[in-house]
């Protein structure tokens, strides 16, 4: 990533929610429009946890076979070297290589919730699994595929590498927004405009949300909202 950005444009960004970021990227970034978030469905066990901004640190895990590693090996240790590393705060996109058995072992659950959080990492997006949620560490925020109830055999397989969760493309240090709604990947160099582009859209949308309460709304002042919505810049 070339630039990086100020923790105080980031910590504005929580401000909004996830469709109103990729709302306001189809302003400031309108060939992003079809793609950057997830295109499937993803589990959000916490619904009310607040929007989360921050970097993305990536890898692949497995469980359908045992790791060749022991436990705790260097894959293991390097994966979580990679959550600890700057910028921060981190956030770990993690794609589940299982294929069909996608979400067969969940790599988190109460032990990494907990050594995630303490790394100064906000929480996680991946396609697989996740268990425990009753032990999960506070305000961990999370997105994933499934819950499941064991780990089986999982492990981590590559660290700081390009993933697809749900369809969404990752690179390592991304700057993702996410909340209950799904993750988008906000690209750097448009961070600062997307309060403005947010601001704008929301005046828009305001004009044919009264419109719509309005006494007496029909058709007609329909059709005369539609026309007033464009003359708000």
């Amino acid at each position: 990533m070339s630039i990086l950005p100020d923790l105080a444009d980031l910590e504005a960004l929580r401000a909004f929610d996830t469709p109103t970021v990729c709302n306001a990227l189809d302003v400031v970034a309108p060939d992003r429009r079809a793609f950057g978030f997830n295109r499937r469905p993803l589990v959000a066990p916490f619904p009310a946890a607040k929007p989360v901004v921050a970097f993305a640190r990536t890898a692949t895990i497995r469980s359908r076979e045992p790791s060749r590693e022991p436990f705790g090996g260097k894959t293991t240790i390097a994966y979580y070297e990679h959550i600890a590393e700057a910028p921060t705060p981190s956030i770990a996109v993690i794609q589940d290589l299982d294929g069909p058995d996608r979400g067969l072992g969940a790599f988190w659950g109460e032990v990494n919730s907990n050594l995630h959080k303490g790394l100064g990492c906000a929480g996680v997006i991946t396609d697989g699994a996740v268990r425990d949620l009753d032990l999960w560490a506070e305000d961990f925020f999370v997105l994933a595929g499934s819950i499941m109830p064991s780990h089986v055999h999982v492990h981590v397989v590559e660290v700081a590498t390009v993933v697809s969760v749900a369809g969404m493309i990752v690179s390592p240090n991304d700057v993702i927004h996410a909340d209950r709604h799904g993750a988008v990947v906000v690209p750097a160099e448009v961070i600062k405009l997307i309060p403005a582009a947010a601001d704008l859209i929301a005046q828009r949308e305001k004009v044919l949300i009264d419109a719509s309460k309005s006494p007496g709304f029909s058709i007609d002042r329909l059709r005369q909202a539609f026309a007033e919505v464009f003359q708000v810049h």
